[in-house]
C-alpha cells in the first residue's frame, strides 16, 4: 500500500515539475499565455521542442515504473493519470498549469499501444489540416509549419481523440482499469479546458455559451482567440 502511494505521489510530483519555467529562465526569458507557444517564440524553437519531449517524458515514466516494477495494473493507471492531473494541476506553480494534453497522450500510448495508436489518428489528421492550410495559405507571410499561430484543426483532434479513447479501449477488449482511467482521462481534459483562466473570459464577456462552446471544442479562452485563425 505504502509503494503504490509512492509511485501515485511521485507521479504527481513528476507533472508539477515547471520544467517549461525553468528552460525559459536557462535561456533569461520569461513566459506568458500558452507557455508552450511562449517558449517557442522567445526561447527559440529548440528549447521549444525539448519542453514538449519534457512532458512526453513525465506520461511515459510513471507507467513504465510501474510496469517495470511489478505493481498491479490500476495503481499504474493512476499513476499515469496523477502525472497529468500534475500538469494541469502543479503544487510548484499555484495548482494553475497547462492543458495537459502531450501528457496524457504519452501516457496512454506507454500504458495501452494498440487503442491509444487508433484513437490518436484525429490528431494526426488534425495535424494534416493545420500544415496543409499553412501552406496552402495565400498570404504573402506565410505562418510558420511548425508552432506559429493557434489552429481549430489541433484542438478539434485532440478533443476527438480522447472522447473515443475509451470506446476504442473497450473494442480492443482491455482491461476494465484501463477503460476508467481513460474515461477519468477525458473528463480531466474537459475540465480544464471549460476553465483554465475562465475567470479573464467572464470578465470580458457576459457571453457564457459562447465561452463554453469555444473553449470546449478549440481549447481556447474568448478573451485571447484569434479570429484570423481558420484552419
Amino acid at each position: 500500500m505504502f509503494a503504490d502511494a509512492a509511485l501515485i505521489l511521485g507521479a504527481y510530483l513528476l507533472g508539477s515539475v515547471p520544467h517549461l519555467s525553468l528552460l525559459a529562465k536557462l535561456r533569461h526569458t520569461d513566459l506568458d499565455g500558452d507557455f508552450h507557444q511562449s517558449l517557442w517564440f522567445r526561447a527559440g524553437k529548440v528549447t521549444g521542442i525539448m519542453g514538449v519531449l519534457g512532458e512526453f517524458a513525465k506520461g511515459v515514466i510513471p507507467v513504465l515504473l510501474g510496469k517495470s516494477l511489478g505493481f498491479c495494473l490500476n495503481t499504474t493507471s493512476i499513476a499515469g493519470v496523477a502525472a497529468v492531473c500534475g500538469q494541469m494541476w502543479p503544487l510548484f506553480s499555484k495548482f494553475d498549469g497547462e492543458k495537459g494534453n502531450s501528457v496524457a497522450l504519452s501516457m496512454v500510448i506507454a500504458l495501452a499501444p494498440r487503442p491509444a495508436l487508433v484513437a490518436v489518428i484525429p490528431v494526426i489528421v488534425s495535424l494534416i489540416i493545420r500544415t496543409s492550410t499553412r501552406l496552402l495559405a495565400k498570404s504573402t507571410v506565410k505562418p510558420p509549419i511548425i508552432g506559429g499561430p493557434y489552429s481549430r484543426s489541433l484542438p478539434l483532434g485532440i478533443l476527438i481523440c480522447f472522447l473515443i479513447l475509451p470506446l476504442v479501449a473497450w473494442y480492443f477488449d482491455e482491461p476494465p482499469e484501463i477503460i476508467w482511467c481513460f474515461a477519468a482521462l477525458f473528463v480531466l481534459i474537459i475540465t480544464r479546458r471549460l476553465t483554465a483562466g475562465i475567470t479573464a473570459d467572464l470578465k470580458a464577456s457576459d457571453d457564457i455559451k459562447g465561452i463554453l462552446l469555444k473553449r470546449l471544442f478549440y481549447d481556447r479562452a474568448t478573451a485571447v482567440w484569434r479570429q484570423e485563425t481558420k484552419s
